[in-house]
């Protein structure tokens, strides 16, 4: 199996840490998210204890919530000394209404209203990441009115091309996010920030993408900032104690993928190379701050649905078709996304189909995905979809009027609900 989360039990069942998901199945319907606990748990220690190791006490994981936001997120986090980021009122009260500690949230987006300002203002957040100079006005004069100092990060665009899905690519100088070194609108941005009332710039914040195998990348990505920083020293007299080098780390979807990343041999490397370069530049070395959504929940996911038909059009292809697809898990759709599938309840059987395993929406583009390896399928059968943690869930709609799956997590083989399945009468609540 290409994560540890999965086995094939007795039964010749598919297992998902340690639960059998044919009869989880059975007890909770389908189609249904599930969250390996333990995984998250493991992901969030092999962070935090390298960054620790190989940067400072001071440096810090922030989860990006966009990845998956529900309560039980963040209270599992939470215990393992991982902070988050949250890009809406949503994601930052889902947060709040959880326990989380107001004080280790971020709050991010390339669009920040007044009233999500005001509100993580009013919550205590720790810190703001800013994109732009309207944004900066805007939440200095908010927190000069509310009576208080907001601690920011200005997102800095440092060109960096790392060569993955251009849909998932933040760090190029044409962005909508963050402002570019290359146009002298960077530097600008640090004056602003340093003349504003009620700020207090804490250091800058920067991100090359998602689903980056290589670790290049983020070495050229680190000499940029930190050679901006010693330009902004040398200009300005400013010092940045935090720089943020964002998340991104790529995660194993399919045996396809690059060999999967090892987190702490990069963090490593990253060091090394703050190391040399604070020495070169005679600058003070940052505390430094990441962001890993996908690659802490991603492979902690599975998805289980059930087969529905199978449809055979001559030698060309063979549709099965599930009773979830682009309402649950649309990323296929986006920007052809690829999984792995299997029969879960004749996991322990080869692979002896081709197919394209589609959704129940009224779109030709609902597939999950195309020619993938496939157990026989028929009519009743269980097929999971796996590392689905990530951009599933928090991704979902009620296209067609579908109500979105529940979510239950596990952890030593026991399961809980985290996320109720949505009822008719949920989605009809809010309709006059």
């Amino acid at each position: 199996m290409i994560h540890p989360s999965y086995d094939i039990n007795a039964d010749g069942h598919l297992t998902f840490a340690g639960a059998d998901t044919v009869l989880l199945a059975k007890k909770y319907g389908t189609p249904l998210y599930l969250i390996d606990e333990n995984e998250i748990v493991r992901r969030c220690r092999i962070y935090r204890s390298a960054m620790k190791k190989y940067f400072s006490e001071e440096s810090a994981v922030y989860y990006a919530s966009k990845a998956l936001s529900i309560k039980e997120i963040y209270r599992i986090i939470e215990k393992e000394d991982v902070n988050a980021d949250v890009v809406s009122l949503g994601e930052l009260c889902t947060a709040i209404s959880a326990g989380y500690t107001p004080s280790r949230l971020c709050l991010h987006g390339n669009n920040k209203t007044d009233e999500e300002i005001s509100a993580a203002l009013r919550y205590g957040v720790g810190s703001f990441v800013v994109e732009c100079t309207d944004e900066l006005y805007a939440i200095s004069s908010i927190a000069s009115e509310m009576g208080k100092v907001a601690r920011v990060l200005l997102r800095i665009t440092p060109n960096i091309d790392c060569h993955t899905l251009e849909a998932i690519s933040t760090g190029k100088l044409d962005s909508k996010f963050g402002v570019p070194i290359e146009t002298g609108q960077a530097e600008d941005f640090v004056k602003l920030a340093l003349s504003l009332p009620s700020l207090d710039l804490i250091g800058y914040h920067c991100h090359c993408g998602s689903q980056v195998f290589e670790i290049e990348p983020y070495l050229d990505q680190l000499d940029i900032m930190m050679r901006f920083a010693s330009d902004m020293k040398k200009k300005l007299g400013y010092s940045p104690k935090y720089l943020n080098i964002g998340g991104g780390f790529g995660v194993r979807y399919t045996d396809e993928d690059s060999v999967e990343v090892n987190i702490e041999s990069n963090i490593k490397l990253l060091s090394e190379k703050l190391s040399l370069l604070c020495a070169e530049l005679s600058i003070e070395r940052p505390h430094i701050l990441m962001e890993p959504g996908r690659s802490i929940v991603a492979s902690a996911g599975a998805t289980i649905y059930t087969v529905g038909s199978v449809k055979k059009i001559g030698d060309f292809r063979t549709y099965v078709t599930v009773d979830g697809g682009m309402t649950d898990n649309p990323r296929y759709a986006l920007y052809k996304s690829r999984y792995e599938a299997i029969i879960a309840n004749k996991a322990s059987l080869e692979k002896d189909t081709v197919c394209s395993v589609a959704g129940r929406c009224c779109e030709s583009g609902d597939l999950i995905g195309e020619d993938m390896p496939l157990q026989s399928a028929e009519r009743g059968d269980i097929l999971a979809i796996t590392v689905t943690g990530a951009y599933n869930y928090s991704m979902a709609s009620n296209y067609n009027r579908v109500p979105r799956p529940a979510l239950v997590v596990i952890k030593d083989g026991s399961d809980r609900v985290a996320v109720k399945r949505e009822t008719i009468e949920y989605m009809l609540e809010n309709d006059v």
